[in-house]
């Protein structure tokens, strides 16, 4: 069996994390690599390391070109039964098997003029899988997606959950600080528009801040910074850009709460996190969202920026209401590990070796 690492990065991106803690528990079905670099204790086939998300749309093309023409080849000469692909990428109208994972669907929810992504969504991932043997995707929502945007039958279909790191992402047992935190990138389905407008809903005598994290988007980001000042609140609204890795869970773990009201997810790790390390989580009740959270979270509807306001404050003023999110959360996330997304994982895919 080969598993499709040609786009892996050194960052903990959601891809990358993926796949980087996916692969070692496939080791019991003697899979080849195709990745970069040599991977210790594992058969790998090098292969371009030109094909990243770090290249930028040259390395997509890359990507996909060699997907196409080359990886083909090494499947014949590897005498491969099937192919496994962490992304939903996989060469078309050949003999190869394979699987794939897709993670979500949000460039055909949310289509962005000119991106090179709403071509790929609608013209490339429909025919990788229709061909695929097998589908493996993050939540039930994303499974739906498919199922809706494709029509792809639900039972060439398996949703397998994420997990995330529990040594790195652990209930700390720090202060609690007076900000919320909200961490990913800053596109309009993101919905930040409307928790800035929740957060300056709030009274002054909770003197709190909102603390966002992620990369700055030159497209959006401003926007926002203008949208804060507008509001009176630019000195309480932060910007952080890259948090570092090591730094994150004490960031999360200090915060009042995670608040991540996302219009759509295909499964929402930000949110598993915070769980991980005790701290309350407000979401939205959309998507994926209620799958990850169970019980252990507030969930409102992110159009409703009274509702994420009103959920705001009372963390921010029922110390009971923290306690409870904690004991839940820390509850809840224990039913997720990569060890599980490993098994059931492997499962499907021995299926069609």
């Amino acid at each position: 069996m080969l598993v499709n690492l040609s786009f892996l990065i050194p960052q903990p991106t959601g891809l990358a994390t993926y796949a980087r803690n996916l692969f070692p528990h496939l080791k019991s079905l003697d899979p080849t690599l195709l990745a970069a670099e040599d991977i210790p204790g594992y058969n790998c086939h090098v292969v371009p390391n030109n094909m990243t998300p770090n290249q930028g749309s040259r390395g997509h093309l890359n990507r996909l070109l060699w997907t196409q023409f080359q990886l083909p080849k090494i499947y014949r000469q590897t005498r491969s039964r099937l192919l496994f692909s962490p992304i939903p990428e996989a060469p078309l109208f050949t003999n190869c098997r394979y699987v794939v994972t897709v993670h979500d669907l949000i460039p055909l929810r949310f289509p962005r003029r000119l991106s090179p992504l709403t071509p790929y969504h609608r013209y490339y991932i429909p025919q990788v899988l229709q061909q695929a043997q097998h589908i493996l995707c993050d939540s039930v929502a994303t499974a739906k997606d498919i199922v809706r945007f494709y029509s792809i039958a639900e039972t060439k279909i398996t949703p397998v959950s994420l997990a995330y790191d529990r040594d790195r992402f652990r209930f700390l047992n720090l202060p609690t600080q007076n900000y919320f935190f909200y961490i990913g990138r800053h596109d309009p389905y993101k919905n930040l528009h409307r928790l800035v407008a929740a957060f300056a809903k709030l009274p002054l005598s909770l003197d709190c801040q909102l603390w966002i994290a992620g990369p700055r988007d030159d497209r959006y980001t401003p926007a926002l910074q203008q949208q804060a000042e507008a509001l009176g609140i630019g000195n309480r609204v932060r910007f952080l850009g890259y948090v570092d890795f090591d730094r994150l869970p004490e960031v999360i773990n200090q915060a009042i709460a995670l608040v991540f009201p996302s219009l759509w997810e295909g499964f929402g790790l930000p949110v598993l996190e915070a769980m991980g390390c005790g701290t309350p989580v407000i979401t939205s009740n959309l998507s994926s969202l209620p799958e990850v959270a169970g019980d252990a979270a507030i969930l409102v509807d992110p159009y409703n920026t009274e509702e994420l306001a009103n959920a705001m404050k009372i963390v921010a003023t029922d110390p009971e209401t923290r306690s409870q999110l904690r004991d839940r959360s820390l509850a809840r996330s224990r039913l997720f590990s990569w060890e599980k997304t490993g098994r059931l994982t492997r499962e499907v895919l021995q299926q069609y070796l």
